[in-house]
């Protein structure tokens, strides 16, 4: 299986910071959600440190309906993401910009069409992470009484994205001549109708965008259940995995790459990235401080609710002692996070108030430049991953440290780029353009 020999970067763009009390930490801008400034700054910093990608998670609701907890943090207001990358594509050149966008509380259309146009404003830079939306509350919020269930949600998810990128080929990539002498906008010839009927879209088309740059903007996806997993080895060109160790990464990748082949997909067609939070010191002393000054912001009632929020909505944990042990948890939607979070707790036995500051900690890799580097560099070689989506716990200070220390050291040792060679995100990716599937049926093999 070969591959690239340098590391993809994508930076995981959140208000004050990843880490879950980021906004409480003396450094943080505690109203970056609404400082468009600041997000400039953060994109402008990634770019110069030659990062692939920035990438938005999204929700369409509150996070939870437990309204003590969600005061304590900063969770409440953040930007619509399409319109924010929007609005960062024209103060950036080459940096990546990835989007979350949920199958399961959308319509087809309305996505093609957004992600084609965030492709062109960009000229070429724009991802879609799909997703099938993790939080029941969604629902309350489109016209449902309760959420729809895990495989009904990734089924829909199959036939929406066949949709989506049927759409996206509406148009051949030289259909509009814009020709002035002849009064000829687009050649009739080189536009396709959809015309698609299926269990769960009716969808005619065509769309009224012309063909993104990069044929169809790049395709993201994170689910780690069977059924996540399934999508992701047929559809996704980039895969978000969180993983708790090298031997579990190392199994992902490989189970995924071989589930990819299986699709008729090659290997190089899907990067695999794990989420990763690197605390970065001058010393070891010094980047274990920031760790520890991070997590003891992190109000109970807060890590109790991510918890919840990771096990299931309806899970109670305030009745129980903090410092013992996780009790028996029932089913509920969570799939593959709740039993990866029950797996790790019974695994090294941990009580509530342990597991729930593990997930605010979110991976982290916790050193000097050189340490976080030679986290990166076995993780890399031993074909646990392409690189990383890192998660920055207070911006901006974690993000000028990382671009100032880490990513010099990983150039040092021929592991990332020095400059990027091209314009698009496919292009830092190493993934090829697609061809148009009309174009492809009428030409034939």
């Amino acid at each position: 299986m070969s591959r690239p020999d340098q590391l993809h970067l994508g930076a995981f763009l959140a208000n004050s910071g990843h880490h879950l009390a980021a906004w409480r930490h003396p450094e943080a801008q505690a109203d970056a959600s609404q400082d468009f400034e600041h997000f400039k700054r953060i994109a402008q910093l990634a770019e110069r440190g030659k990062f692939d990608a920035l990438f938005i998670a999204d929700v369409v609701a509150l996070w939870g309906h437990h309204i003590d907890a969600l005061s304590r943090t900063a969770r409440a207001e953040h930007f619509e993401p399409l319109t924010l990358l929007s609005a960062l594509a024209a103060v950036t050149e080459r940096i990546g910009l990835i989007a979350t966008a949920t199958t399961t509380y959308n319509e087809p259309y309305h996505i093609a069409r957004k992600f084609a146009s965030l492709d062109h404003i960009s000229k070429g830079r724009a991802g879609w992470n799909l997703v099938t939306s993790v939080v029941a509350d969604e629902a309350w919020n489109f016209g449902r009484d309760q959420h729809v269930d895990h495989p009904d949600r990734y089924r829909r998810a199959e036939e929406f994205h066949d949709v989506v990128k049927g759409l996206w080929d509406s148009w051949d990539d030289d259909a509009f001549l814009r020709d002035k002498a002849s009064g000829r906008y687009f050649d009739p010839g080189k536009l396709h109708v959809l015309d698609h009927q299926g269990e769960h879209f009716s969808v005619r088309g065509p769309l009224n965008v012309a063909r993104p740059p990069q044929g169809h903007p790049v395709l993201v996806q994170a689910g780690a259940s069977a059924d996540g997993r399934r999508l992701a080895a047929r559809v996704a060109e980039v895969i978000f995995v969180a993983p708790q160790d090298v031997e579990s990464g190392q199994a992902f990748y490989r189970e995924l790459k071989e589930q990819a082949a299986g699709f008729g997909r090659g290997a190089d067609e899907i990067k695999i990235l794990p989420g990763i939070t690197p605390f970065v010191g001058r010393t070891r002393e010094e980047a274990r401080e920031r760790f520890e000054e991070l997590q003891a912001l992190v109000d109970p009632l807060v890590g109790l609710r991510l918890l919840a929020d990771t096990l299931g909505e309806d899970i109670d944990l305030s009745g129980h002692d903090l410092d013992g042990p996780l009790p028996d948890t029932p089913p509920g939607q969570r799939g593959s996070r709740r039993d990866q979070t029950i797996a790790l707790a019974r695994r090294e036995n941990l009580s509530i108030r342990q597991l729930y500051l593990r997930l605010a900690g979110a991976n982290p890799a916790i050193g000097t430049a050189a340490d976080i580097a030679d986290i990166f560099e076995h993780w890399f070689q031993s074909r646990a991953c392409d690189g990383f989506n890192v998660f920055f716990p207070v911006f901006p200070g974690a993000l000028e440290s990382f671009v100032e220390q880490v990513v010099p050291e990983l150039q040092r040792r021929g592991l990332f780029r020095r400059e990027y060679s091209g314009r698009t995100l496919r292009e830092h990716l190493g993934l090829k353009r697609p061809a148009n599937r009309f174009s492809q049926e009428q030409t034939g093999p």
